[in-house]
């Protein structure tokens, strides 16, 4: 078998803001629309505050116009409901993302129910998942467009492939499942009640690990030569008794790395594979809602 690919991810990822900056240059250019990013973020949920910065500089880097609403951590469910109304009336802002987790006095699911679908570039509104579900124009959760972008690069077609999803969430194994349906592949998603995971797995051209469990995945459970997403990131005490005694962790996926390495055709690592594809396609969704904002065409995704 030929040796395992490693899908870099960073190297994607760069490409993809590279292209997407062309992008914004041209239609201000061309249309006098710059793309516009709002990010609103309620509390001082540390993860929170470091994504929330990366997506600022990153859409500001390539020529956006990008905002960010810093909230009080006591912020009312009403006055978090008005602002996002009024950015949905907003003609410089094309793309709202709402960052999660909410304070836990805050109802996500409401807080996101009056986000327009149009400006939704994170895809995590019933609308949003209703659309892709039906195939139709929609706007793509982030990180399973990462997925999908990756695997056409890796493989170049992937109709008539089997496909097996890891995972049900609405965040990742549910849109990814329907992108790869969209894509003609024969699709399975496999969860927590499915029986006999390790031949379901073992079955799959394609196989999409989204379900949080550190090294879930051996390379028993995978095809030789099948392609490999990780999407999990999982923070573990280091195998080193001395480090994990000063409480030293390190990030792993939800596939057994090493071990996949031999059997996989490609692999995404982790760090370094999936997770650098989030914000870039971010910056991706928000390009494609400002095109359609102003009536251009509709690019794909």
């Amino acid at each position: 078998m030929a040796e395992c690919v490693l899908i870099d991810g960073k190297a994607r990822a760069e490409a993809l803001r590279s292209s997407v900056a062309e992008q914004v240059a041209r239609l201000k250019a061309e249309h006098g629309v710059q793309p516009g990013l709002a990010v609103v973020l309620v509390g001082d949920d540390a993860a929170s505050q470091v994504y929330v910065r990366s997506k600022g500089e990153q859409s500001l880097a390539i020529g956006m116009h990008s905002v960010t609403h810093r909230l009080a951590a006591d912020t009312t469910q009403d006055a978090l409901i008005a602002l996002v109304e009024n950015l949905n009336q907003d003609p410089a802002i094309h793309g709202v993302l709402v960052q999660l987790p909410l304070p836990p006095h805050l109802d996500a699911g409401a807080v996101l129910a009056r986000l327009n679908p149009d400006k939704d570039v994170d895809g995590l509104t019933v609308a949003s998942a209703g659309r892709l579900a039906s195939g139709l124009e929609a706007l793509t959760p982030c990180t399973p467009l990462g997925c999908l972008i990756l695997l056409r690069e890796a493989l170049g077609g992937l109709s008539g492939l089997n496909a097996l999803v890891l995972g049900r969430s609405v965040l990742v194994g549910r849109p990814v499942a329907a992108l790869l349906l969209a894509e003609n592949c024969t699709v399975t998603i496999a969860h927590s009640r499915s029986r006999n995971l390790p031949a379901l797995c073992g079955s799959a051209d394609i196989l999409v690990a989204a379900v949080g469990r550190p090294e879930m995945v051996r390379s028993s459970w995978i095809k030789p030569g099948a392609a490999v997403i990780d999407v999990g990131i999982n923070r573990v005490p280091f195998r080193d008794p001395e480090q994990a005694a000063l409480g030293r962790t390190r990030l792993v996926g939800d596939v057994a790395f090493k071990e996949a390495r031999g059997v996989a055709g490609w692999l995404t690592p982790v760090p370094g594979g999936v997770g650098p594809m989030t914000v870039a396609c971010l910056l991706q969704n928000t390009l494609t809602a400002a095109r359609r904002q102003a009536g251009l065409d509709r690019d794909g995704q």
